[in-house]
């Protein structure tokens, strides 16, 4: 029998407690424990969907869905050390923050579990290797050309990021930045964090329009933040004015893009992600497969990776939507 096990967090002894309880019954399994930066985020719930029908798939895996309550580093290192008192096989991980984790990770390794990171990575000592959603730079030139695109005479943009320590997000501007001689008469104001809650976001958007009062764009590489910020231009009276793009879900934006607060946004597909690194944990796990610079490794219906010198590799390429597809994939993820 396979199921997905939830867990939050809550004091030490009694989240290890609780998570070894909940997995009595699938001890001959192997067990996957999929870490999210925080539950309750869209995002993550897709991409443990598509842990299950990875789990499914393979048979005899169990995967154990879990993360803090909100996106702490501390929060995701308490889960970590009751992931490994539980003895679990692989943790698969969304960091909070690449360094500050390294050391949980590193007794994990210690004690014969395999951990990889996906979406948003650790340091190379922490894990054995990295899945990208996507390739850096692609996600990078992306966001930008996501409002540059309805910018044909320039115009001012911010940047509405997760936490400050983001992985992802961070390499995602750094990116990004890079690129923006490919876009005259395109100004970054400046970057503003909502730490992945929606409260927060919604009030740094809020904040944004306040202080930049001539503002054309918010591009929210995150899809928390990309939903508080259209929240909050429709609030305000300027769907249609400031447009918000950057990465979310489809059915989290379909009412943003029927609303005109945002013309279009990109994501790949979460569901796929959750499947590849579930896929990839289990091969380095039963020894299928190795992290080492060259290696490819089979990630089931998405085909294989090929890991570069850092061990990391990317999935696919984001997409596009707007107002010509968005129904076609809102009800899908």
């Amino acid at each position: 029998m396979k199921r997905r096990t939830f867990t939050s967090l809550v004091a030490g002894l009694s989240l290890a407690a609780g998570m070894m309880g909940s997995t009595a019954m699938a001890q001959d399994n192997m067990r996957i424990a999929l870490v999210v930066k925080a539950l309750g985020i869209g995002f993550f719930e897709a991409a443990a969907e598509g842990a299950e029908e990875a789990a499914k798939e393979l048979g005899g895996v169990e995967i154990i869905y879990t993360g803090p309550t909100d996106t702490t580093a501390e929060g995701q290192i308490e889960v970590i050390n009751a992931l490994i008192a539980q003895g679990v096989d692989a943790i698969a991980i969304s960091a909070n923050d690449p360094d500050a984790l390294v050391p949980a990770l590193k007794k994990a390794q210690q004690r014969g579990i395999t951990v990889i990171s996906w979406d948003s990575g650790v340091a190379e000592e922490g894990r054995a290797m990295h899945l990208n959603p996507s390739s850096n730079a692609l996600i990078g030139n992306m966001i930008i050309k996501l409002a540059a695109d309805h910018l044909p005479d320039g115009g001012e943009v911010a940047v509405l990021s997760a936490t400050a320590t983001a992985t992802n997000q961070n390499i995602w501007i750094e990116e990004m930045n890079k690129v923006m001689g490919n876009y005259p008469g395109i100004t970054v104001v400046t970057t503003v964090y909502g730490d992945d809650l929606a409260d927060k976001s919604y009030r740094e958007a809020q904040g944004l329009m306040q202080s930049y009062p001539d503002l054309d764009a918010i591009i929210a590489p995150t899809s928390v933040g990309i939903v508080a910020a259209a929240q909050a231009v429709e609030d305000a009276g300027k769907a249609g004015e400031i447009n918000v793009t950057g990465l979310g879900l489809p059915s989290e934006m379909a009412g943003a893009i029927n609303s005109g607060a945002s013309k279009s946004f990109a994501i790949w597909n979460p569901i796929d992600l959750g499947y590849s690194a579930t896929m990839i944990a289990h091969a380095l796990a039963t020894g299928a497969a190795e992290a080492a610079p060259g290696a490819e490794i089979p990630m089931g219906r998405m085909g294989s990776v090929t890991l570069d010198d850092t061990t990391s590799a990317a999935m696919a390429d984001p997409f596009v939507y707007d107002s010509s597809n968005i129904d076609q994939f809102k009800s899908i993820f």
